[in-house]
C-alpha cells in the first residue's frame, strides 16, 4: 500500500471515528423498514443498490442487480466485506476517492442532522466487472438514517454505468446540495493536493510533459540541461508515487494539480 493511500485511510478511520455510536441505541429494525423500498428500487432501476452502515463500517444490504448489472457474486461481497467493493475500483481512482470521501464526510458531519438528508455525495470513476473489463461508473451517496444522537449511521448509495465511457478520464467527486444547489467540489478549488509536495520547477517541468514536450525540448524551453530535466521527472515520480511520468500527469490531473486538457 503505498504512502498516499496509507494516509487517505488514517484520515478516513479519524472522520468515522469522530462520530460516537451507542450500539444499543442503533435500531436495526430500520433496515427491514427499508427493505421493501430498498427491493423496489431494485426491479425499477437500473442501479446497484447498496446500504452502507458506518457504525459497522460495512455494507448491510446489497441488491441482486451487482449481480445482473455488473457479474459480481452478492454472496462474495457479503462474505468479504468491504475490501470486496474496494478492489473492483481502479487503484488511481481509489485514492482519489477515498480522500474525497473524508473530506466530504467530514463536511456532512458538520451540517445540521435535520438538513443532512438534502445533500448527496455524486462520484465518477472506473471498477471491473466480473470478467475484469474495465467500465466508468457513476455513484449517488445519501444519508437515509441519523441514529437518535445525530450520527449519519446508514448510507445509501445507488451505482449507475456511466453514459460517458472514457475510461482515461480521471475519478471525480463533488458534494451537492439537491435543494438550494450548493456544491463542493474536491480538491476544492485552488487546493491543489500535493502543492507542498512538489517545487514550482517539478510543477513546471509536469505541465510541459503533459503537453506533450520530451525532456530535450523541455531542456531547450527551460535552458537547462537535459540530464536536469530527467532528475525533475524521476523526483516527480517518486513524490506521486507513480511508476512513470505518463501516470504522473494523469495523477495530476485528477487532484488538481493541472488542468484538464
Amino acid at each position: 500500500m503505498n504512502e498516499r493511500l496509507i494516509k487517505a485511510f488514517q484520515k478516513y478511520e479519524r472522520v468515522l471515528d469522530s462520530q460516537h455510536f451507542i450500539e444499543s441505541d442503533l435500531d436495526y429494525s430500520r433496515l427491514e423498514y427499508h427493505r421493501p423500498f430498498l427491493e423496489r428500487l431494485d426491479v425499477i432501476e437500473s442501479s446497484v443498490i447498496t446500504l452502507f452502515d458506518l457504525y459497522r463500517r460495512e455494507h448491510i444490504y446489497i441488491s441482486n442487480s451487482f449481480e445482473t448489472i455488473l457479474g459480481h457474486s452478492v454472496q462474495d461481497a457479503n462474505d468479504e466485506g468491504t475490501e470486496y467493493f474496494n478492489r473492483q475500483i481502479h487503484p488511481d481512482d481509489f485514492i482519489l476517492l477515498s480522500e474525497a470521501g473524508s473530506h466530504f464526510l467530514e463536511i456532512s458531519f458538520a451540517i445540521p442532522v435535520e438538513k443532512r438528508k438534502d445533500y448527496k455525495m455524486l462520484t465518477e470513476y472506473r471498477m471491473k466487472k466480473a470478467d475484469g473489463t474495465l467500465i466508468r461508473v457513476t455513484e449517488q451517496h445519501l444519508c437515509l438514517e441519523n441514529d437518535k444522537h445525530g450520527n449519519a449511521w446508514l448510507s445509501l448509495s445507488m451505482l449507475d454505468v456511466s453514459p460517458d465511457q472514457n475510461l482515461e478520464a480521471p475519478a471525480q467527486s463533488r458534494l451537492f446540495n439537491f435543494k438550494t444547489g450548493e456544491l463542493f467540489l474536491f480538491p476544492p478549488p485552488g487546493e491543489n493536493l500535493q502543492d507542498d509536495m512538489l517545487t514550482k520547477r517539478e510543477k513546471e517541468i509536469l505541465e510541459l510533459l503533459a503537453s506533450g514536450l520530451i525532456s530535450k525540448q523541455i531542456a531547450d524551453k527551460l535552458f537547462i540541461s537535459v540530464n536536469i530535466v530527467n532528475t525533475h521527472r524521476q523526483r516527480i515520480i517518486e513524490k506521486l508515487d507513480v511508476a512513470n511520468t505518463a501516470e504522473a500527469v494523469k495523477y495530476g490531473v485528477s487532484v488538481g494539480l493541472l488542468p484538464a486538457w
